[in-house]
């Protein structure tokens, strides 16, 4: 499924979904920390909520084709849509040298993009997605929504700012009750488990000096945007996932290893204390990950009933691609499973708490 998705399925998505690419404007946010945060922006007339997403490990919003059928899908049932390119990535990385740090401050610039969103037009409710390390990004969200909460009071007026900036004055404007929650499919969970399994896997070693090459271009691109800002004898020795982090990022963030700098960003530690309403569709047979994380990622969401898991035995990492009599049985007009349901449950969620009050 995971192959199948991406060297095949890539090739001619456009016409699976029959849904045209929103009207999208060119936007920068100001992220956490006044990191420039580059997005595409699309409000349909009334909208419903909106939907604010960004993609996996390497990428940009221009060929993350997976992420763009969301983007089509969520505009044409009514949501405003924000997809962006997180830090170090596409067209963000020309704005700025600053390096990933795989949700510690992307959290925040969810929450930063979704109170300027706010002022541009964009409706609450919020809803925070991803997918692969995008997924683990959106929980940290989540966890950010939850530490503002918490100077405030959980529930009570807006999220707390101090400041005069404008990003600041908007994000004044944006209450806890904005955010709706998120909805993540196969995300991150548990980085130094799965990093150590997928090298030693036969198969996810090729995936992984794939990703590698892919971090590396990435890099390359930054010191040509940034040349005095990163140094190009440690991107020519960051030669694997684990030393892309160990020679560009953790000096930065202020770790003593990239073991603790994954401990830290690691999304399974941060489920049980998720306030916020949170799907996580998750595959067992996800070639990314550990499959030792399945029981820890069970028992965390067991633990909290802000957050439903839909843990499939297939799937794949980031596939879900449905067959005919797939799509018939769960009524999707598109063989998008996963899409289908984030969508699906971000309506009921929205209903549920209009019914509430």
């Amino acid at each position: 499924m995971t192959l199948y998705t991406a060297l095949w399925a890539s090739r001619d998505w456009e016409k699976t979904v029959n849904d045209p690419e929103p009207p999208y404007q060119e936007k920068t946010f100001v992220g956490a920390q006044e990191v420039p945060i580059f997005a595409w922006v699309a409000i349909p007339e009334n909208p419903r909520g909106t939907i604010i997403g960004t993609y996996g490990i390497t990428g940009s919003l221009e060929n993350q084709w997976f992420l763009r059928i969301l983007g089509r899908k969520a505009f044409a049932k009514g949501y405003a849509v924000v997809l962006f390119d997180w830090r170090a990535h596409g067209k963000t990385a020309l704005l700025s040298p600053t390096l990933t740090s795989d949700g510690l401050y992307e959290g925040e610039d969810f929450i930063q993009i979704a109170a300027q969103a706010k002022a541009m037009g964009c409706p609450a409710k919020f809803w925070f997605t991803g997918f692969s390390l995008g997924g683990q990004l959106a929980l940290w969200a989540i966890k950010a929504v939850n530490e503002r909460s918490e100077v405030r009071g959980q529930g009570s007026g807006e999220m707390p700012s101090a400041g005069s900036t404008q990003a600041e004055q908007n994000l004044t404007r944006l209450s806890y009750k904005d955010i709706g929650g998120a909805a993540v499919i196969c995300p991150s969970l548990d980085s130094n488990r799965s990093l150590s399994y997928l090298v030693k896997d036969p198969l996810g070693k090729y995936l992984e000096q794939a990703i590698a090459k892919e971090l590396k271009r990435l890099a390359w691109r930054i010191y040509a945007a940034h040349p005095d800002a990163i140094d190009p004898a440690a991107i020519e020795r960051a030669n694997s996932i684990w030393g892309f982090d160990n020679e560009l990022v953790i000096e930065r963030l202020g770790f003593p290893s990239v073991e603790a700098y994954y401990e830290a960003s690691s999304g399974l530690k941060i489920l049980p204390s998720l306030h916020k309403p949170t799907l996580i569709i998750y595959a067992e047979d996800d070639p990314m990950f550990d499959p030792a994380i399945v029981p820890d990622l069970l028992s965390s969401c067991d633990r909290n009933p802000n957050i439903d898991l839909i843990l499939t035995p297939h799937g794949g990492h980031v596939g879900y691609y449905s067959s005919k009599q797939c799509q018939a049985q769960a009524g999707d007009p598109d063989p998008w499973w996963a899409w289908n349901r984030v969508l699906e449950w971000c309506q009921i969620r929205s209903e549920e708490r209009v019914a509430s009050g």
